[in-house]
């Protein structure tokens, strides 16, 4: 039995990286999907990948008009959301703290932070009226053990994971869980910035060195506890931070 059938999902930034392995996982198991993110391209690529269970919509989490033209798109192609996915999320390059400008500072909080007010204004009041839902904000492992180098950064998670907690807290009456992912570094397109360095073999090696199961974590990693904490198995189960690492956090 497909753990998500029957459901509808918006995932953010989920063209690319932990987002896409998101979408595919959500597809597989029976939902549909809208998948938003400002890469046209891409978004476009894996939709038609995945046929008519997957639409997209190009949308800016860091816009209120966007995100609430979202919402209004997943209803009218779909219907309301079940789940949420505020996966969507950009970084600085690894650097001293000082070196960071306000331009990336202030994109940085837009799109890992002020996403998360945007969408729970389009969205909660679709799941209260439905009676309940989902939302899955991917946090990290920077919010709780952070790097040198990622302050700021870490810091955009930190309050990610805790937005997770007081939210689960308020919307519980409503029947609405929302759950923070907090995975460690992984392979995709940021990783890079998140090492300041070029991913070579001896530079990749430093950072799995800090990972006591030896290796970064992967979309279908990230993907496997979305499908879980989405689905009617974790239905009791709300405000955690749950670690995708591998171990680092321990």
């Amino acid at each position: 039995m497909q753990a998500l059938a029957g459901k509808v999902a918006i995932v953010t930034g989920g063209a690319a990286g932990f987002g896409a392995g998101i979408v595919r996982a959500y597809v597989a198991e029976g939902a549909r999907v809208l998948v938003a993110d400002i890469d046209v391209a891409q978004g476009e690529t894996i939709v038609r990948e995945l046929g008519a269970s997957a639409a997209f919509a190009r949308c800016d989490v860091a816009s209120l008009a966007d995100v609430s033209a979202l919402a209004r798109t997943c209803v009218e192609r779909f219907g309301a959301p079940d789940i949420v996915v505020n996966n969507a999320g950009t970084t600085h390059r690894n650097m001293p703290m000082l070196e960071v400008d306000e331009k990336t500072f202030d994109r940085l909080y837009a799109v890992n932070v002020k996403s998360i007010f945007n969408m729970s204004h389009a969205v909660v009041p679709l799941m209260r009226k439905r009676g309940g839902g989902a939302i899955l904000n991917v946090g990290s492992t920077a919010g709780i053990r952070p790097r040198p180098g990622l302050t700021w950064y870490n810091g955009s998670k930190g309050a990610v994971n805790l937005l997770s907690k007081s939210m689960a807290v308020e919307l519980a009456p409503d029947r609405i869980r929302v759950n923070a992912i907090c995975p460690v570094m992984g392979e995709t397109g940021l990783l890079e910035h998140f090492m300041g360095m070029p991913d070579t073999p001896e530079n990749r090696a430093r950072f799995v060195a800090t990972i006591p199961l030896g290796r970064l974590s992967k979309p279908a990693d990230v993907a496997a506890v979305a499908v879980f904490l989405a689905s009617d198995a974790a239905q009791f189960l709300t405000g955690i931070e749950f670690p995708v690492d591998g171990g680092r956090t321990v």
